[in-house]
Order: structure tokens, then C-alpha cells, then sequence
């Protein structure tokens, strides 16, 4: 038996996180003495320990290392938590950039007019115009480049002529802030009409 200084060392797991298994039932010591309490594990017990250590390297949950324990020893069903767990954390790899880029542009303004960044609103009354105009259900705001690829790509060999002045719109139809798949038009207000293609109207 070894006592939880050494089972620690060993497992390359600090006490207090020896600690923290017991209590979310992942990992008891083997006996505790009833008169001072020390805790003893036995050597059986390193290979769990070490499952948990790489389980919660890996970024799973507490709650969720008990599942995934459970399902060791089948390998189709660990497969399915490990690649679940691989697409949470690339969806978190992907916002962690996304905030980058926001850090980057923000850190880039501040330094080229060395004053906080002003966001203003401003309402205008846009003219009575033709447009050619492309709308879909995109994955995100972020995304609206999608549809002016679109409206580029479609629209090429068109020879359309843009109005005088141009104006480039994007309509929102949503009713509220989404997250996810959100209803965007974009719209390019041209001189004349002209026949519509897949996606341009």
C-alpha cells in the first residue's frame, strides 16, 4: 500500500487532486486508517489514476470522466467520447480565435488613433433603388462574405452596371441576434434590370 505523498508522486497526480477524485467518486483511496486518517491506495490503482490525469488533460469535464471510464474497455464507444470531446474542443479552438481577431483589429485601431474606439449609430433614409440581391440562411454573421462571393461569381459575365452612388446593404430578417444560422440579404443597387441567375435576383 502507499500512502498518498507516494501514490502522488507516482501518478505524477498532486494530493489535491487525489483529493477532488474521491470526492466526485472517480478514484477512493484502497483504506483509510480509522485512527489517523491517512490514506492508502494501492499500486493497482496507478493506471486509473493516470487515465484520469490524461481524460482531464484531454479538457473533459469531471462529470464526464466517470462515463468515459466506464467505457475503457470498449473501444467503438471511447472512440465516440474521445471524438466528441475533439469536436468540443475545436469548437472552442475556433471561438478562442475568433476573439483573437477581434483583440488584433481592436489593439489596431487603438494604435493607429491612439483613442478608445467610438461606435456610433446612424439611421439614413436609403432612395428607391434596383438591386441585385442574394439571400440565404448563412451559419453566422460573420459568414455575409458568402453571399458577395455569390453575387461576384454569378454575376462576372453579366456586365451589370452598379449605381451612381453605389450603395452595398445588408438586410438582417431575423427578429432577433442569432447565433446561428441567420437569415442575411445582400444587396448592390445597379442601373437597369436584368434577368436573374441560381442565386442573384
Amino acid at each position: 500500500m502507499l500512502k498518498i505523498g507516494e501514490f502522488s508522486k507516482l501518478s505524477r497526480v498532486s494530493i489535491r487532486s487525489l483529493r477532488r477524485y474521491d470526492e466526485a467518486g472517480l478514484l477512493a483511496p484502497a483504506s483509510i486508517d480509522p485512527f489517523t486518517g491517512y490514506r492508502y491506495y494501492s499500486e493497482r490503482q496507478l493506471p486509473i489514476a493516470n487515465r484520469i490525469r490524461a481524460l482531464r488533460d484531454m479538457g473533459f469535464p469531471m462529470a464526464a470522466v466517470r462515463e468515459v471510464l466506464g467505457c475503457y474497455d470498449d473501444p467503438e464507444a471511447l472512440e465516440r467520447c474521445l471524438l466528441l470531446q475533439r469536436a468540443l474542443a475545436w469548437e472552442e479552438m475556433e471561438e478562442a480565435r475568433k476573439r483573437l481577431r477581434l483583440l488584433d483589429t481592436a489593439l489596431e485601431r487603438l494604435r493607429k488613433d491612439e483613442t478608445m474606439m467610438k461606435y456610433d449609430v446612424t439611421i439614413k433614409t436609403l432612395p428607391e433603388r434596383h438591386v441585385a440581391s442574394v439571400r440565404q440562411i448563412i451559419p453566422s454573421y460573420d459568414r455575409e462574405g458568402d453571399l458577395w462571393h455569390i453575387y461576384c461569381q454569378e454575376t462576372a459575365r453579366m456586365n451589370i452596371q452598379d449605381g451612381d452612388p453605389v450603395l452595398c446593404t445588408a438586410m438582417y430578417y431575423d427578429g432577433e441576434f442569432k447565433d446561428q444560422d441567420v437569415d442575411v440579404e445582400i444587396q448592390k443597387n445597379v442601373v437597369g434590370t436584368y434577368p436573374d441567375t441560381e442565386h442573384v435576383k
